[in-house]
């Protein structure tokens, strides 16, 4: 039998040995695990930002309602049993290890018989869902990986309900090239007669989405910018109010600052009042709007230190997101100010991976947010960006000071250094920073 740890590294070396497989693979591998998927009430969530904090915050209402609720995400930000939750909480690593041995000793013997072993994310799938089977949960909540169509979790075949976040260019060498592509791919997840709902905030990927949900029969719902408005922008909160008839007198808070997550708020509410029995009256908006309040997701505009923040930021479209949040955020503490308070600029620490568009990125950091110093480093993966290139990139698109430091820790503390007494420090550009930071910083 093997440690936690050793379970841990097999799977963490699985991509040396095997790669992406077909849908009827997973579902093969998944009749040789009994099945566990059958019978469970799956929503299923793809897009390309936003899908975390879409199913935390729908995870956190089930759990208002009293629902026992299974969560399969990805990734992790620094241990891997994150990737597996129940009401809100990693497994532990007890549960963790049986799950396993149970798969791996299924895939042993399907090896032998020829099948060919599961990849890294299908393993993890396969673990989820035996682990969901056994705690007998009201609700399973499955975040695609990657892609949609072609993804493990679409191995699913009938979800009580599927959404789509929003699209943006990521992971163009598998996805496609254009919006239009990528929104093809994500609506993969549709399913005949099954409701959809949709962040419908992008014209291109809104069409191809409606289309595709109108050939397999699927009734969705469109949340578009016009949904909700804005009330109030603080470094704590953010809050704002929806344009239905149902609750427009109500307040919604989220306990972030990063104003995307009004719409991942909003297209959470929306699946919520569709899945749940009988009318959606005050007093269940009330339990939600409790339990909205109280999500943190973590490395998404986090707040880990005073004025120092971690987001996931890590592709064209969620860097766009991330400077309008803290534009909003310097307008408003501006207003609130009087014009009294003296202009802080902030430090903003980047990383990337080799297979992001951290160019575009990186042009859109530099034209949109003026910034004390650009401190570049380093993320512990095979994939990583060294920070000479990113330096030399950044160096294209601002004449402030940008300072490379390979080594994390070195980084951490030149950019606290620069931090002032009132300014902010964000850390962005990949959620392997946000971990790292996580567990060997904080």
């Amino acid at each position: 039998m093997m440690t936690y740890e050793e379970a841990v590294h097999y799977i963490e070396e699985i991509p040396k040995f095997t790669k992406k497989h077909t849908l009827e693979h997973t579902r093969e591998f998944l009749r040789a695990l009994g099945n566990p998927e059958e019978g469970q009430k799956v929503i299923h969530v793809a897009g390309t930002n936003g899908k975390g904090s879409v199913c935390a915050y729908i995870q956190a209402m089930l759990m208002a309602e009293g629902k026992k609720v299974g969560f399969f995400t990805s990734p992790h930000l620094v241990k891997m049993n994150e990737r597996i939750c129940q009401n809100g909480e990693p497994v532990s690593d007890a549960v963790f290890l049986e799950a396993f041995h149970r798969v791996k000793d299924k895939v042993d013997v399907m090896s032998g018989e020829g099948f060919a072993h599961p990849s890294y994310f299908e393993f993890l799938f396969g673990m989820g869902m035996i682990v969901f089977q056994d705690m007998k949960l009201d609700y399973i909540i499955l975040e695609t990986g990657l892609g949609g169509r072609l993804d493990a979790t679409n191995a699913v075949r009938e979800p009580v309900l599927t959404i789509i976040t929003s699209i943006s260019l990521d992971h163009t060498q598998y996805l496609g090239n254009t919006i239009a592509a990528i929104a093809a791919e994500k609506a993969g997840i549709i399913k005949e007669g099954v409701p959809l709902i949709f962040d419908g905030s992008g014209k291109e990927a809104s069409e191809v989405i409606r289309s595709q949900a109108e050939m397999k029969g699927s009734r969705c719902r469109e949340i578009t910018n016009h949904a909700f408005k804005i009330r109030e922008i603080t470094n704590k909160y953010i809050a704002f109010c929806r344009g239905n008839a149902y609750d427009d007198n109500i307040v919604w808070k989220l306990s972030s600052c990063g104003i995307y997550q009004m719409m991942n708020a909003s297209v959470a509410i929306a699946a919520m009042e569709q899945i749940m029995d009988g009318p959606v009256g005050k007093a269940r908006y009330e339990r939600w709007r409790e339990a909205l309040f109280h999500v943190v997701w973590e490395g998404r505009m986090e707040e880990v230190l005073p004025g120092v923040y971690l987001d996931g930021a890590h592709n064209p479209g969620a860097i766009e997101a991330f400077c309008d949040s803290v534009l909003a955020l310097e307008e408003e503490e501006r207003r609130g100010a009087e014009g009294a308070k003296e202009q802080t600029l902030p430090v903003i620490l980047f990383a990337a991976v080799s297979d992001k568009e951290y160019e575009t990125m990186i042009a859109e950091l530099c034209s949109r947010i003026p910034s004390k110093a650009y401190v570049v480093t380093e993320v512990c993966d095979k994939r990583k960006i060294p920070a000479g290139e990113l330096a030399g990139i950044f160096r294209k698109y601002t004449k402030r000071p940008v300072l490379e430091r390979k080594e994390l820790h070195q980084a951490w503390e030149t950019a606290m250094d620069y931090k002032e007494e009132q300014g902010n420090v964000y850390c962005l550009g990949s959620l392997y920073l946000a971990g790292m930071v996580k567990d060997s910083i904080l």
